[in-house]
């Protein structure tokens, strides 16, 4: 109980203040999407999976043209990209070419998921925890990887993080089976302790691009 409240308090004012100390890289980035390409500011993407698999719909700069979502699946020019990511297992496709000029940049540093600081103050996310994952990808890796329910079932105890256990230890190189492990360790251990290491891992891993696609 003494953890769920600190938790929450540090979201609060961590959350705030960082919107502030990010508040320029929030407006240049929001200005260089919209002048850059057409499509709105933020990925017009699916709601998420949360905790206890509530759905909701995180905030997230644009890193991709627009309409991206449905394009991988019905426009032919994606279709190689389409394949691999139905047959990789990390579900995120390499060298995607939907990826704007932008948002190669904004993805590669993390900049495209500042914006979930308002879900943490919403308290649908938190600074730190699992992934939050689509309810189709879960689907997919879940029959790809059988044996990883209950890890899933787990994951989904706690709130999806801006940052995470995995996310510091290979992000988007990491293949799905390690990844929801990590993220089902971390729901079982979760402590401030561990919610501080892999704070101060984040800003290196933003600042490298450290495992980005």
């Amino acid at each position: 109980m003494i953890y769920v409240f600190c938790k929450r308090l540090i979201d609060i004012i961590g959350s705030l203040v960082l919107i502030i100390f990010f508040l320029p890289v929030l407006l240049i980035t929001a200005i260089l999407i919209k002048i850059t390409s057409p499509g709105p500011i933020f990925a017009d993407t699916p709601k998420r999976v949360g905790k206890d698999g509530k759905r909701f719909y995180p905030f997230k700069f644009r890193s991709m043209i627009a309409n991206a979502y449905d394009l991988l699946r019905t426009d032919p020019r994606f279709a190689k990209a389409y394949k691999e990511q139905q047959e990789s297992g990390v579900y995120k496709i390499k060298d995607d070419p939907r990826v704007t000029n932008i948002g190669k940049f904004i993805r590669k540093h993390s900049i495209d998921e500042v914006p979930q600081l308002f879900n943490v103050l919403k308290g649908e996310m938190s600074i730190v925890g699992p992934r939050p994952y689509y309810p189709e990808e879960l689907k997919k890796q879940l029959k790809n990887y059988p044996k990883t329910k209950s890890l899933i079932d787990r994951m989904q105890k706690v709130k999806p993080g801006i940052t995470g256990y995995w996310q510091v230890s290979g992000r988007s190189n990491v293949a799905f089976d390690k990844r929801i492990e990590m993220d089902a360790y971390y729901a079982d251990k979760r402590s401030l302790l561990l919610d501080i290491l892999i704070l101060l891992k984040t800003p290196w891993v933003m600042v490298t691009g450290k495992g980005a696609h």
